[in-house]
């Protein structure tokens, strides 16, 4: 049975940090996955009977609220985790949304770049749909909306049934001005019950909303 917590909207990130320039991953040395023990397979319950101790010690709600590291810094506790659970959702979520609070793209402490934490997890797991959804989310937060799509259809694709990301992906697509594609996603978000009217009242502002969808 494969993990299934929602993640909240990985788009309402985009405002925090548009300055940072990013370099691709393939240009650092972002090295290989080492199994710990405990570590593995985020998604994968007989590896996260571990889980419990790590996030104990080094992701604690204070660390993924970015108020104040628990054993060190933000980065260090952070980067921690992952290098422990490489694709951890909400932990990969939290080092995104630092590097784009400090506009710092290796946040304090920690080992490796964002983009080489996304690089690690994609290798470690290249079928993990929320991991691409993420890192759709801090794409888009740097402007790069073309890159952004890429990672969003693939979410899409490996998790169809996912009402967040066909959400986030309708906004995508309604900020790049492609309406039809964006009420596409939003009639599957919709019909998946997701339970915001954002998308749905931007594009009845935009005339794009038509009676029946």
């Amino acid at each position: 049975m494969r993990h299934t917590r929602v993640i909240a909207p990985v788009i309402l990130m985009i405002a925090a940090g548009a300055a940072i320039a990013r370099a691709p991953a393939t240009g650092e040395d972002c090295g290989s996955y080492v199994r710990h023990d405990p570590g593995g397979d985020y998604t994968n319950p007989a590896d996260r009977e571990g889980l419990t101790v790590v996030e104990q010690y080094h992701f604690t709600p204070e660390v993924e609220r970015l108020v104040r590291g628990a054993s060190g810094s933000l980065g260090a506790d952070i980067g921690y985790t992952l290098e422990h659970f490489p694709n951890h959702h909400r932990a990969l979520a939290a080092m995104s949304k630092l590097a784009l609070r400090d506009k710092n793209r290796k946040p304090y402490g920690a080992h490796y770049s964002i983009d080489c934490y996304f690089d690690r997890a994609l290798r470690f797991r290249p079928d993990d749909a929320r991991v691409h959804a993420l890192f759709g989310g801090y794409l888009l937060g740097l402007g790069q909306s073309d890159a952004a799509l890429e990672q969003l259809k693939e979410a899409v694709r490996l998790e169809p049934g996912n009402a967040t990301t066909h959400y986030n992906l309708g906004l995508l697509y309604f900020k790049r001005k492609d309406y039809e594609q964006a009420r596409a996603s939003a009639r599957t978000a919709y019909g998946l019950g997701f339970p915001l009217p954002g998308l749905r009242n931007q594009l009845s502002a935009a005339g794009q909303w038509r009676d029946g969808d």
